[in-house]
């Protein structure tokens, strides 16, 4: 197969830029929730959690970002600090809903107001209010895009 002309590809010109936008990102974003002594998972789900009456592990691990794998590992690890507990549901024991304890509550009320304000001023210094609900769109499709396998969705 012969190499196509890739200088002026203009998809190709977005992969660079993207990489570099969003490994920034986790940097910051890493090491201020490491400031607030927690992983990025266990951020996650507790973020996930809070203000909700809580979510089966099958909902918690759709809304997330963190791996069927290691959720199990994450939810141990936050029941072990008191942050959430683990409730039989009464119709059917097979399945688990995770809350957050009174604990765990107060420390997502602690903790997300500050991550979000943390975060707050690396979006306002590169994106207008009026360039976020395109920015939303366009990021959208493509995360789509890499969801479907030469035209057809993967289930």
């Amino acid at each position: 197969m012969e190499l196509p002309d890739l200088k002026d590809d203009p998809y190709l010109k977005l992969v660079r830029p993207l990489v570099e936008a969003y490994l920034a990102f986790w940097r910051a974003d890493s090491r201020h929730i490491r400031s607030l002594r927690l992983t990025p998972s266990q951020f996650d789900v507790i973020a996930t959690l809070g203000d909700s009456a809580g979510m089966t592990c099958a909902e918690l691990s759709a809304k997330t970002l963190v791996t069927k794998g290691t959720l199990t590992g994450v939810l141990d690890r936050l029941t072990a600090k008191g942050l959430i507990r683990r409730d039989a549901v009464k119709s059917d024991r097979r399945y688990t809903t995770i809350r957050l304890t009174p604990k765990g509550e107060a420390l997502f009320r602690k903790v997300y107001g500050e991550h979000i304000a943390f975060l707050r001023p690396f979006f306002e210094r590169a994106v207008s209010r009026k360039d976020v609900d395109q920015a939303v769109a366009i990021l959208g499709r493509l995360r789509d895009s890499f969801h479907e396998e030469r035209g057809a969705p993967c289930a």
